[in-house]
């Protein structure tokens, strides 16, 4: 991987495009240190280090944002409103006939759903800024514990010049990623998301090398331990072999060729962590908004209930099995529900058989449709098990290490090696199409 990247830099084009992204992200992690207007960033910083964002309800989101959203700056809400549109518009593929038709249409029907996309981010952004904001005006909710105000001004005009400033944020955070994809390397949300929770891993583990060095050490080799799983599971895939027969289009012949259908052991990547996070996340954000201000007063049966099962690190006493239980079941779920949304069988099927191509041994149509709705049905199983475990990697460290924030688990190790993976073989893909380029000269 290193050499890659050293041969790159010595490829004047390939060095240009790095810079170029280097210099994209460097303005993306200035902006989630700028503040909103209005808001007084020496208290947030005091509120900050009387509460943990990681345990927080927005922790997410918050790990997304690099951090930002506690700081309530500019970039407060990330990549997450674009991720969130993304994801809806993707499921709605199957729900609305338009969407379906856009995607059959190739290229220009590819930029109309990028399109509808972006509208979409533009009104999630206003939806969730205006969300942060009224739970900014009462920091006890977003920060936990007795934290003062954060906001000297929390009039109407100031509120809506927030909302408004957050949500520019969150269009030239969608314009900066744009800007990579274009013109510098990998895929742009993909690398703010990964740069955004990279940022973040330096702190956590100074935090836990000043707790304790032997619970340090302890976190290093679970974690290169995670990251080595990572990779291999991530390069997992069941290869379809699928052969086309050979077919005369006037005096041509076509066909003849052998292929594969590539399927990922996790096919859902981290949508299902996102998903069953999201969910949960409601009856905490609800238990929040509606316990008791007044000293002394018992908060209902049902707020009780939400901070003892469904929170995590309820009253510092770590996540309860009750919530791992469902936070599993959830994400299982939800792997075996996207992977049906994302990977239609009946559909691969009838291309195969429209151009000519059949697995050997398996009959064109509907048998090629079963066989392969079974072997995605097997691979799902592991996949889902495999997101499942990862996932909770964070929780069990909080309840056996005693380490709060723990880095290198959960949806964050995932993106993090998935980003760094596809990047490298994007690198490596130029790399070598110069070195042919030089070989034919």
């Amino acid at each position: 991987m290193l050499s890659a990247f050293l041969r790159a830099f010595k490829t004047p084009d390939l060095r240009k495009k790095i810079l170029y992204t280097l210099m994209i992200l460097a303005i993306y992690r200035v902006g989630t240190h700028v503040p909103s207007p209005g808001v007084d960033y020496g208290l947030v910083k005091q509120c900050q280090q009387n509460a943990s964002a990681g345990g927080s309800v927005l922790g997410m989101a918050n790990l997304f944002s690099g951090g930002a959203m506690m700081q309530l700056s500019v970039f407060a809400l990330g990549v997450m409103p674009y991720i969130t549109a993304a994801i809806i518009v993707q499921l709605l593929t199957v729900v609305i006939p338009r969407f379906e038709e856009l995607k059959k249409e190739g290229q220009a029907g590819q930029t109309k759903m990028t399109q509808y996309t972006r509208y979409l981010t533009m009104g999630l952004a206003v939806l969730q800024s205006s969300t942060l904001v009224t739970l900014a005006r009462d920091p006890s909710r977003l920060f936990g514990g007795t934290c003062a105000t954060i906001m000297p001004d929390d009039g109407v005009w100031a509120l809506l010049l927030m909302v408004l400033t957050m949500t520019a944020g969150t269009g030239l955070i969608m314009w900066l990623g744009e800007l990579i994809t274009e013109h510098g390397i990998g895929n742009g949300m993909s690398l703010l998301i990964f740069i955004a929770i990279a940022a973040s891993f330096p702190t956590s583990l100074s935090v836990i090398y000043a707790k304790s060095v032997s619970t340090f050490i302890v976190v290093m080799v679970i974690g290169l331990g995670i990251m080595a799983a990572v990779v291999f599971v991530e390069q997992c895939t069941r290869r379809i072999p699928v052969q086309y027969a050979k077919r005369m289009i006037g005096r041509r012949q076509y066909g003849g060729t052998s292929t594969y259908i590539p399927l990922k052991l996790n096919m859902a990547n981290v949508i299902p962590i996102i998903f069953a996070a999201s969910i949960l996340m409601l009856p905490q954000m609800a238990a929040n908004f509606n316990r008791p201000s007044e000293p002394g007063v018992e908060p209902a049966a049902w707020v009780s209930f939400a901070d003892k099962y469904l929170s995590m690190g309820a009253g510092g006493q770590g996540t309860h099995w009750v919530y791992m239980v469902v936070y599993t079941a959830m994400i299982i779920f939800f792997t075996f529900f996207y992977t049906s949304v994302t990977f239609q069988p009946t559909e691969v099927a009838d291309n195969m058989k429209r151009y000519g191509g059949f697995i050997p041994g398996i009959r064109a149509g509907r048998p090629t449709a079963e066989y392969l709705e079974y072997v995605i049905n097997r691979i799902t199983t592991p996949g889902a098990l495999y997101l499942a475990t990862v996932s909770l990697i964070p929780l069990i460290a909080f309840n056996m290490l005693g380490v709060v924030d723990f880095p290198l688990g959960g949806a964050s190790i995932i993106i993090v090696v998935g980003v760094g993976l596809q990047t490298v073989l994007q690198i490596e893909s130029q790399l070598q199409q110069h070195d042919y380029e030089g070989f034919l000269r």
